[in-house]
């Protein structure tokens, strides 16, 4: 409902977001300049309690190369990148960053998180064959020399800690424990999210698995 007006939306996300889109939250819209959209607008965040949640699928990935080129991230074991690829293909997957630091060579896959409950966040809020796939093409890569990491960006700040989801995928919690057994680092960071910006603070949120 915008001023009144019943308006349809773009939702840019394929997850449920059951727990955020209920009747009568306060979401915050993206107009569009493109007049040949069939929306004029796109759903970007939704205010949950104290805090908004960004729920645009496209915006992790950006703001993990954001924060990771600027320095303001650092991940364990690299130190200066000289090489920053998106979208880099390895075996049967794409990864969504190849990385160079020195000889060392790594590949990234990252995962936006919206699902929170009494201040602990979770992934996935649905099930997700693709993800399970990417985490075992991941670990192939750790074993042929690479460095591996799967990074979870939560989008959104005062959470206690991450999770895998198994009560919705059990299958992807115990993939994802099998990877660290392999030597993929598991991270997850905070992000500070506004009405019109989200970027990475720098803030890493604890993982339990």
């Amino acid at each position: 409902m915008i001023d009144g007006e019943k308006t349809i939306c773009h939702v840019r996300n394929t997850g449920r977001l059951k727990e955020l889109l209920t009747e009568k939250a306060l979401v915050y819209l993206e107009k569009s300049s493109n007049p040949k959209r069939k929306t004029s607008c796109s759903l970007i965040s939704v205010k949950k309690g104290n805090q908004i949640i960004n729920i645009d699928s496209q915006i992790p990935n950006k703001v993990f190369h954001e924060a990771l080129s600027s320095g303001r991230i650092l991940l364990p074991g690299v130190e200066k990148i000289n090489h920053i690829k998106s979208e880099s293909r390895y075996g049967s997957s794409r990864f969504d960053f190849y990385i160079e630091s020195g000889n060392t060579k790594a590949y990234i896959e990252i995962k936006g998180v919206t699902l929170e409950e009494n201040g602990v966040v979770r992934f996935p809020d649905a099930p997700t064959t693709r993800g399970v796939k990417h985490i075992y093409e991941l670990v192939n890569a750790k074993k042929d020399g690479f460095n591996a990491y799967i990074v979870f960006i939560i989008q959104m700040n005062n959470v206690k800690y991450f999770t895998p989801n198994d009560k919705t995928h059990k299958e992807f919690g115990d993939v994802l424990r099998y990877a660290k057994s392999q030597g993929v680092a598991i991270l997850a960071y905070k992000s500070d999210v506004t009405p019109d910006s989200i970027e990475l603070n720098g803030k890493r949120c604890k993982v339990i698995l």
